[in-house]
């Protein structure tokens, strides 16, 4: 169901409902010169905050676009009810006590109520439109009246409510909570605040994703537009009782599939507060993606090593400068300075307006974007004044080149508001913080995701059964993954018989353990299967030729995942992707290409990419054998989890030969 939220979030009258929380609201429509009527509505006063006071909702001059409704819970109901009768546009629900306090039945009889008119929360603290001056908001807040600007959307209100108070000079158009999200989710209020022109980007606080699918289409439609998104993700998924008995489990939990969703997604994820504003700020200016190919400048050497140590964590790329800006930047700056990025230009320069451009201008030409480090001295102690040419030659180079270039202030605070403001009006985003600014930057790389992607629906928790070895290779080589030539049998004598034919070394596997290994399940290098002795506890016996000229091992886990559908992950097989943490995970559906992109991000991929004259592992084998299985999780719901520890690669091929397979039961 798709609801117009057009007139919730840009209101031309609001009523509000409460006595305190509605001196509050009105008090804040006040200071930021709100134009349109605030109606108070209470049974018993007169007037609040200095407004005529309505007796009853019906009582209004008309239905209000928007309504803030500070009553308790059980009144809420009714009130929603009547504003969705009359017409009312929206409304926001600030009590609290619903599903988060044992009572979701009052919940439901609240969507109920409401209808096709759109609510906010409940146990939520509303909408500000620093655009309009419209807040339906019963606190303070940071913010301040902007023409354009980002939109913030949180789910935990104080940190929304901190973000407003930032100095940055980050011009914020929208605040607002979703609360229980009980009706409008994430998504929908994402696309609702992104749909009006004058916002540039969407900064959010995430603590649980509603609706994967919903959310990659909104950032698809967002990059469509030119918008950034940008993501603080908290909270994990945690991997389901029935998939305790993988590797994959505890490879893919955390914030992997998370973080893997949304980088597929497109979605710019950051680490913390800071680097959400920062990341925000340059969507502002510069749109949704900046390249990957920084250039860096600074009068001072300890700064240009700074700026290389704090980068190298996050994976920012500084080329070499050019010959031909070699040649040039040494023209200007002289013998005495080495050349290279990132860029030490001493301070020969200093004061020099437009020698500074020229520098500035020359570096940058050759780079996607460029960080300039520079410090004003605080104003209220000192005279910036001397800083003044340098700044000026920061935004002459970014006009002039067309490049993002970027004023970065080692600390925070050597940043005052009243110049970000101004700079970021002449279309320069100056960064605060060199570490938040770098990984500000690192976000803003983001790629795309790939068009029309999305990830597959999500399956609640549900009860499962362990396929033995047996079964599960059996369904390998039904989706065409090889396996090794083998046979089954019940007892040892059966499978002895069986093995006739088999090309020793052979590898002897009891069945109907999750771990064989443990278990001591597991005989390696026989030569034939004559006296071997019973595995306690085996269900039936698996004998396969085992698998010679490999050159690597490799985990594969595919799992169900209750928020993003279905992910993959890939490491080296063995214990050693969990000692080492070495894995990647995607979420699928993905392409074979995006496998292979995926594991060249391995710590170890060198050692399966020939290092020092090692042989290359055929890991195009493995990017086709993820896939294929990936399909089937695609197209029968009712697997739940693949494990395949480990595939064995050589360098033409790959086959799988251990397998743990859960189905629904």
């Amino acid at each position: 169901m798709t609801r117009d939220l057009s007139r919730l979030l840009r209101p031309r009258s609001i009523a509000v409902m409460g006595s305190v929380w509605a001196e509050n609201v009105i008090a804040q429509c006040r200071k930021m010169g709100f134009a349109g009527p605030v109606w108070p509505v209470h049974p018993t006063k007169a007037e609040i905050g200095g407004l005529k006071a309505y007796p009853s909702l019906a009582a209004l001059p008309g239905a209000p676009d928007a309504t803030f409704i500070g009553v308790n819970r059980h009144t809420t109901v009714d009130v929603v009810g009547e504003l969705a009768a009359m017409g009312a546009g929206g409304a926001i629900c600030f009590a609290s006590g619903w599903t988060e306090a044992g009572e979701p039945e009052l919940e439901d009889r609240l969507v109920a109520a409401a209808g096709a008119m759109p609510i906010l929360g409940p146990n939520c603290y509303g909408v500000i439109n620093y655009l309009d001056g419209a807040l339906l908001w019963p606190d303070q807040h940071g913010g301040r009246r902007v023409e354009r600007g980002v939109a913030l959307l949180s789910q935990s209100s104080n940190i929304v409510i901190n973000l407003s108070m930032q100095t940055r000079g980050l011009p914020v158009a929208y605040v607002a909570c979703l609360g229980n999200a009980a009706q409008i989710g994430l998504a929908e209020l994402a696309g609702a605040l992104l749909s009006d022109e004058r916002v540039t980007a969407i900064g959010m606080y995430v603590e649980g994703i509603d609706d994967a699918p919903a959310f990659a289409a909104l950032a698809e439609a967002a990059r469509a537009a030119g918008k950034g998104v940008v993501c603080l993700k908290s909270g994990k998924t945690e991997a389901s009782q029935t998939a305790a008995a993988s590797h994959t489990a505890s490879l893919a939990g955390g914030g992997a599939a998370s973080s893997a969703f949304l980088c597929q997604a497109g979605v710019a994820e950051v680490n913390t507060l800071p680097e959400l504003l920062e990341t925000l700020k340059i969507f502002h200016v510069h749109g949704p993606r900046i390249g990957p190919r920084l250039c860096s400048l600074s009068c001072s050497g300890g700064e240009a090593g700074l700026v290389s140590d704090l980068a190298q964590p996050f994976g920012l790329e500084f080329p070499p400068v050019s010959e031909a800006q070699r040649i040039r930047l040494g023209e200007i700056l002289g013998p005495i300075v080495t050349i290279a990025n990132p860029l030490d230009y001493h301070t020969f320069i200093w004061g020099d307006g437009s020698r500074t451009t020229d520098v500035f201008t020359t570096m940058l030409a050759g780079y996607d974007a460029g960080i300039f480090v520079i410090d004003p001295p605080r104003p209220d102690r000192c005279d910036p004044s001397s800083f003044q040419p340098a700044l000026d030659a920061i935004v002459a180079a970014g006009r002039s080149t067309g490049k993002p270039a970027f004023p970065v202030a080692s600390l925070p605070e050597n940043f005052d508001e009243d110049r970000a403001i101004a700079m970021i009006g002449d279309g320069v985003a100056p960064l605060m913080g060199l570490e938040t600014a770098l990984g500000a930057l690192k976000a803003a790389q983001t790629e795309p995701g790939r068009p029309g992607w999305r990830p597959a629906p999500a399956i609640p928790p549900r009860a499962t059964r362990l396929l033995d070895e047996a079964e599960g290779k059996r369904m390998l080589d039904a989706a065409a993954v090889p396996i090794p030539r083998g046979a089954i049998g019940g007892t040892l004598a059966e499978v002895t018989a069986r093995a006739v034919g088999l090309k020793p070394p052979l590898a002897l596997k009891g069945l109907g353990f999750a771990h064989k290994t443990e278990a001591g399940a597991v005989r390696l290098g026989l030569a034939n299967l004559d006296g071997q002795a019973e595995m306690p506890g085996a269900t039936g016996y698996l004998v396969e030729e085992m698998v010679t000229e490999t050159v690597a091992e490799i985990l594969l886990g595919l799992q169900r995942d209750p928020v993003y559908g279905v992910t993959l992950t890939l490491g080296l097989g063995g214990v050693t992707a969990e000692v080492l943490a070495d894995t990647v995970t995607l979420v699928l559906p993905v392409t074979e290409a995006e496998v292979l992109g995926a594991m060249r991000r391995l710590r170890l991929w060198p050692l399966l990419d020939g290092y020092r004259g090692r042989p290359r592992a055929d890991m195009a084998a493995v990017a086709k054998i993820a896939v294929r299985l990936g399909q089937a999780m695609l197209d029968r719901p009712e697997l739940e989890e693949i494990e395949i520890n480990p595939i064995l690669v050589r360098e033409a091929g790959a086959v799988a030969v251990d397998a743990l397979i859960r189905e629904a039961v």
